[in-house]
């Protein structure tokens, strides 16, 4: 296979408020932490077991904005994104990062209402780099 994929999917429960930081010319890049957890039973000892991973996640521009205003610390949330390796320095010291790069949000809980007077679903995906799909796609569906 010649080609590579950078593909991330996950679903877990934002660990932070959303940081923003604002730049020139209109853009924005929003950080929080976001916790997944895996559950099982220890075999010798019955008891049940989690072990939680946090991934440190960044949204950019529009789709940032849409996080900060509906999102809060322990909303569920579905993403899909691709990994980035960063390396900064402090005091001197290399420091390396891993964060996930969000492309597409669906918020599958929120304590913050979206949008009363519209009804919508906290359910819809959010995009940050493809148009929503029209209404009329729908219609085809044998179901």
């Amino acid at each position: 296979m010649s080609g590579t994929i950078n593909k991330v999917i996950l679903i877990g429960h934002l660990g932070d408020e959303i940081k923003m930081h604002y730049f020139e010319g209109g853009n924005s890049i929003g950080r929080f932490p976001l916790a997944t957890n895996e559950s099982y039973t220890n075999r010798q000892t019955g008891e049940r077991v989690t072990n939680t991973d946090w991934h440190n996640i960044v949204v950019r521009n529009k789709l940032a904005e849409i996080c900060e205003k509906y999102l809060s610390k322990g909303d569920r949330v579905y993403l899909e994104g691709k990994i980035k390796n960063r390396q900064y320095e402090v005091e001197g010291q290399k420091r390396y990062t891993t964060e996930i790069h969000v492309q597409e949000m669906t918020f599958l809980s929120t304590k913050k209402e979206l949008n009363p007077a519209a009804g919508m679903n906290s359910a819809q995906p959010i995009q940050s780099t493809n148009p929503p799909a029209s209404k009329e796609e729908d219609d085809d569906l044998p179901f």
